[in-house]
């Protein structure tokens, strides 16, 4: 393999106006343990850096001041937003240093730990049914589009059909990565839940080079990689599952289906331990989706060689996931341990 150390700069700021301004310019690191298995070469775009742990700060900021500069979002204004927790944090944070109200649905899934860091930030939580279809009222969609429509002065933010999502990572995330690599990236594996991320920075990289190959990873339970497929939205691939931040039971406009060249579907148990190990064996904290990503990349074996550079989106911290998937009581509970 083919591993060359990533060059230092001395150019950094060394004071900030405010915590925004600490949004993105996050980490490439290599992953020892991952790319010797694998015997290829893996780096982790570890988006658990920015201020609010995860990728969603990226686009939090984008949106919000995109709307502010077209008159969409007015002073004093509520944020409404449907969310797995992450983008609600980015959204809490944001309003609370600017300004704004907030209020999030959230389904019944979400860890208990992410619902305390948007009471914390601010936000007013709804927490909706998991299992409601997307149409249904009770869902956290259908929910979060009552509640702009019913607040005055409310903007609602809708991650999962505002373009500005997949944007902000053409901006900022697909420039990043191309720059860290020196040009050398071969294949990006990310989630596609709203899609945003692994669109946005597929979009810019494959105009750098069209040959560098994107592999989505996808929930069992998931509508999107069937669609993928057949370009049928087809109900029967939905059912519950416990990976937060992958797939969704809706085809979100920020998933451009054209730039992924590989799909990969991924199994709860097996993400719930790969991102244990990340813990384990590569010192990372990551968030369950994060395991989902790494279990992809063993699924996908077969499509590297030695000298690819192959990276990885690390997407949130796992100190959301204390509750869950770092918890031995929580996995024993979804049948993923023995009793013993």
């Amino acid at each position: 393999m083919i591993y060359k150390p990533a060059k230092k700069s001395r150019n950094f700021k060394k004071r900030f106006d405010n915590v925004l301004e600490t949004i993105g310019n996050t980490p490439l690191i290599y992953l020892h343990h991952v790319s010797e298995e694998l015997n290829t070469n893996v780096w982790a775009k570890v988006e658990s850096f920015n201020p609010g742990l995860s990728a969603k700060d990226r686009i939090a900021l984008h949106m919000i001041e995109q709307a502010e500069q077209s008159g969409r979002l007015k002073p004093g204004a509520t944020l409404v937003e449907a969310t797995s927790g992450n983008t609600g944090f980015s959204l809490a944070m944001i309003a609370a240093i600017k300004g704004y109200k907030c209020i999030l649905t959230v389904t019944s899934k979400v860890s208990q730990e992410k619902i305390n860091l948007l009471k914390a930030m601010g936000a007013e939580v709804v927490i909706c049914d998991k299992d409601a279809k997307a149409e249904d009222p009770n869902s956290y969609y259908k929910t979060a589009e009552r509640l702009a429509e019913e607040t005055p002065n409310a903007y609602y933010v809708n991650q999962n059909y505002n373009t500005e999502n997949m944007e902000a990572h053409y901006l900022s995330t697909g420039p990043e990565i191309w720059e860290q690599s020196d040009g050398q990236i071969t294949h990006l594996i990310g989630s596609t839940g709203t899609g945003g991320t692994l669109c946005g920075t597929a979009k810019f990289l494959k105009e750098q080079n069209p040959d560098i190959k994107i592999i989505g990873v996808d929930a069992y339970g998931s509508a999107l990689k069937k669609f993928w497929q057949t370009g049928e939205f087809d109900e029967k691939e939905i059912y519950s599952y416990r990976i937060e931040g992958t797939g969704k039971n809706i085809i979100p406009a920020n998933v451009d289906f054209s730039l992924i060249d590989y799909y990969e579907k991924v199994p709860d148990k097996e993400a719930a331990f790969k991102t244990r190990d990340l813990a384990l064996k590569e010192g990372l904290m990551v968030g369950y989706s994060s395991g989902a990503h790494i279990q992809a990349l063993y699924q996908a074996r077969h499509l590297f060689s030695p000298d690819d550079f192959v990276v990885v989106f690390i997407l949130d911290h796992g100190s959301r996931y204390l509750g869950k998937v770092f918890n031995d009581e929580w996995m024993t509970e979804q049948g993923f341990m023995d009793e013993e």
